[in-house]
């Protein structure tokens, strides 16, 4: 297994890392009891190179936390602090300053990517070992779940009960795949995915059927990924999208995500289809639809939905691991490609 680029601290022990979303096409949605993120479901992913999360940890007299300027309560990431003094045994404070790209808490997966970042720069600052992914994919799964697949590149898989993701695929493996993003909503979704989570496993009589046919999903995913056949991975992706959102339909009280938008945009993709264009949704726990197409139909997508867009589309090619880089402040960065030359992500 290659190693994670590593970037040399400056005089303060600062260190730049960086981490990408990592976009669920066979869904995570449902924790087993007893234990911090464990999946109940296999999920499948991609790493989407054109959104990032940017962090900048210096050892500090005391633990803090800064994401997009905001500094965040203390007790919200104490336990991941804990945890990473656990596993480096060390007893490094760590004052932490994170930039999205994207809109936070709104559905893109800025928690997959955050913790992601902060584990890479948390185990860099307190001089512990960066190179061993298997360990950084499970101290960042204990502070979001996705983030266990965001410390890879190209395509993960997470399985049930695993405490670590792996890699299926690098990022050269499906060089012709685009993943368009169409942001319907740039506000903080109503309920988080943890609480919705939750309640969805604790409420919905759908859940169990959900736990029961995931692992089948999974493998027709994983084939038609290893066969690089979009048709069969847009299908299976959407049924596991579907039937994600039926579970959480069917919770008490009923979670509903969608916004008008979304389904105006789903209905545009089916018809895109109808006329042969290769463009497969799936969606998140919020609002904003994610599209699978190639390179040939991607600015072609982008344009149909803008519309309904409350940002400009983004379009991406799979992106690569959580990095430590050069330099020692976050910034926004925007390699992807956006429809019309706007550049409106960052506005919520």
């Amino acid at each position: 297994m290659p190693s994670v680029p590593t970037a040399d601290p400056d005089s303060t022990g600062a260190v730049h890392a960086r981490a990408h979303p990592s976009l669920a096409l066979v869904k995570y949605w449902g924790k087993r009891p007893g234990g911090t993120n464990i999946p109940a479901t296999s999920s499948l992913a991609v790493t989407l190179d054109a959104l990032s999360t940017d962090t900048v940890c210096r050892p500090a007299d005391e633990d803090s936390l800064e994401i997009d300027g905001r500094p965040q309560p203390p007790g919200r990431i104490a336990p991941f602090f804990d945890r990473v003094r656990e596993t480096v045994r060390c007893d490094t404070r760590f004052a932490v300053s994170s930039r999205n790209s994207f809109p936070t808490a709104a559905g893109l997966a800025s928690s997959a990517s955050g913790f992601a970042a902060l584990a890479l720069a948390t185990v860099a600052a307190a001089g512990g070992d960066t190179t061993d992914r298997h360990a950084l994919s499970a101290l960042a799964r204990q502070g979001s779940g996705s983030a266990s697949r965001s410390v890879f590149g190209g395509f993960t898989a997470w399985d049930a009960g695993a405490t670590a993701a792996r890699q299926l695929h690098d990022e050269r493996w499906w060089p012709e795949l685009r993943i368009v993003v169409a942001p319907v909503h740039g506000g903080p979704k109503p309920v988080s995915s943890r609480d919705a989570m939750n309640l969805t496993r604790d409420s919905s009589p759908f859940y169990d059927a959900w736990v029961a046919d995931a692992p089948a999903l999974f493998q027709r995913a994983e084939a038609a990924l290893d066969a690089r056949d979009l048709e069969r991975l847009g299908t299976v992706m959407r049924e596991s999208t579907m039937r994600m959102f039926a579970t959480m339909l069917g919770a008490a009280p009923p979670i509903l995500y969608w916004r008008p938008q979304t389904i105006e945009v789903l209905q545009r993709l089916a018809e895109l289809r109808r006329r042969g264009t290769a463009a497969w949704e799936t969606m998140d726990a919020g609002p904003q639809v994610k599209i699978l197409t190639t390179a040939d139909d991607a600015d072609a997508v982008a344009r149909e939905v803008s519309p309904w867009c409350a940002t400009s589309p983004v379009i991406s090619t799979v992106g690569g691991d959580a990095c430590l880089v050069p330099g020692h402040e976050p910034r926004e960065r925007d390699t992807g490609k956006r429809a019309g030359g706007s550049d409106r992500m960052n506005h919520t």
